[in-house]
């Protein structure tokens, strides 16, 4: 099993989900930018303040915000388990110093994996996720429900929905995705790094065929 995996793809491609199953399963770290950056948000850090205005209008938080918490969370996690990183990097600043960073610490990228699927399946897909907001856990009605309705495995606590999980913001976190994120496809494919897959199946195909790819 590939222990060291980044996840491209737009907003509600199924990243997440696939990611929060591998972690479940294999006990890969989780390198998620975003619950990093609600974290922050949440505690009111001085980073979090920052950040806050950039998440509720759907935009991109700034490369050296989000590298600093990635940086502090590599240097943190158990070398053992690897990693699987789910939204990150978002530009090719970001993916140019994650690779010069892993590479440093012995931690080479082993496989980029691209989920492709269409915006509109894309937009349907987010009405149904859901997440805890006191640890952080994922979930989604349909493909990944919890075991008792709207209440965390994990902690028991009640599930919510995000605030930039609403159709407009989402729109615009493709429009940004589309002229700043999708550069890194070819970015990765010259690289020979890229794999790409098909992320309309049902999740558990979905899951399946990522296995299967990094087995």
């Amino acid at each position: 099993m590939k222990r060291r995996v980044i996840l491209l793809g737009p907003p509600g491609s199924g990243k997440g989900t696939v990611a929060a199953q591998l972690k479940r399963e294999f006990g890969h770290g989780h390198i998620s930018t975003g619950q990093l950056l609600r974290e922050e948000v949440a505690v009111g850090s001085e980073l979090g303040v920052q950040a806050r205005g950039f998440l509720d209008r759907g935009e991109l938080v700034p490369d050296e915000l989000v590298l600093e918490l990635v940086e502090r969370w590599m240097s943190s996690a158990p070398r053992e388990h690897g990693f699987i990183s789910d939204g990150f990097p978002r530009t090719l600043n970001q993916a140019e110093a994650l690779d010069e960073r892993a590479s440093r610490l012995g931690l080479a990228i082993e496989s980029v994996l691209f989920f492709e699927c269409d915006e509109e399946a894309i937009i349907a897909r987010i009405a149904g996720r859901r997440f805890c907001p006191e640890c952080g856990a994922t979930f989604h009605v349909v493909n990944l429900p919890p075991r008792a309705e709207g209440a965390c495995d994990d902690c028991g606590s009640g599930l919510a929905v995000r605030a930039d999980d609403s159709e407009p913001v989402v729109r615009r976190r493709l429009g940004v995705y589309n002229r700043e994120t999708e550069p890194l496809v070819s970015y990765y494919w010259q690289l020979g790094r890229l794999t790409v897959v098909d992320a309309t199946p049902p999740f558990p195909e979905l899951y399946a065929a990522v296995k299967a790819l990094l087995a």
